[in-house]
């Protein structure tokens, strides 16, 4: 544990060590870590978050003003939605580790991924897409189209019946696997030069690993989503660096060998 928490007590510290090309130091399909863990990926992201707050607030607010404005797009909007979420994700990624190795957080960060690996980033949004889209057929088969598409629209009703309710526990338990397979991705694309195909593979091994400390890691989270959207929301502009921060945090800890 001491170990562990030497390595993120400073952010500032430079770490050159860290991973940044396919010949640079990478644990295959990560390593297993205790469940003890979980709180310093918090603690580091808060750390990132707390060298330059402002930038990381106003770095959110147009992070979600640009997807929130994308989804009014005719036809395309929703879909380029899914489809840039890892773009912009892998910019922020990659401005945690400019930070970790001394430098500074930019503007320009957000959107990184437009000039590097672009395509990787969108195809694991579009694989994402599909992967979501799959464990979703039980619950529109077991309601029907009709009914599921008024729960998804947030209408309560009373014709979701046993069958639907199953289906809605079978999607939502479909959606961990999903979720461990897309984690880590935008940054093994990112800072590990990885295709989308393996990137997501290799994410989804990394979480199962260590499915102790994600499941810590996800409860803590989940408490803290809570709280950040009880005043409006507005704790997001806290939260949502605070987790890109985790991610990168999770993803040094499992996927870098320790110097």
């Amino acid at each position: 544990m001491a170990d562990l928490e030497s390595r993120y007590e400073s952010p500032t510290t430079a770490s050159n060590d860290l991973p940044h090309d396919p010949g640079a130091p990478y644990i295959e399909s990560g390593r297993r870590v205790e469940s003890d863990h979980a709180w310093p990926w918090i603690r580091a992201g808060w750390g990132y978050f707390r060298r330059q707050p402002a930038l990381w607030a106003l770095l959110t607010l147009i992070f979600g003003a640009f997807l929130l404005g994308l989804k009014y797009v005719p036809v395309i909007g929703p879909l380029a939605t899914i489809l840039l979420v890892p773009v912009l994700a892998g910019g922020l990624i990659l401005g945690c580790q400019t930070m970790d190795r001394g430098g500074e957080l930019e503007l320009a960060h957000l959107f990184a991924g437009f000039r590097r690996n672009t395509g990787q980033l969108v195809l694991v949004g579009l694989i994402g897409f599909a992967l979501t889209f799959a464990v979703m057929i039980p619950a529109v088969v077991l309601m029907g189209p009709s009914v599921f598409m008024g729960v998804m629209g947030g209408a309560a009703t009373a014709a979701v019946g046993i069958a639907g309710v199953l289906g809605l526990l079978i999607a939502l338990a479909l959606f961990v696997p999903v979720n461990m397979a897309l984690w880590f991705a935008p940054a093994l694309v990112m800072l590990q030069n990885q295709s989308a195909p393996r990137a997501i593979a290799e994410s989804f091994k990394g979480c199962l690993k260590n499915i102790v400390p994600f499941l810590i890691y996800g409860i803590v989270l989940f408490v803290l989503a809570l709280i950040a959207s009880i005043p409006f929301g507005l704790g997001w502009l806290v939260l949502g660096p605070v987790v890109l921060g985790s991610v990168y945090a999770a993803y040094r800890d499992i996927y870098v060998p320790a110097p």
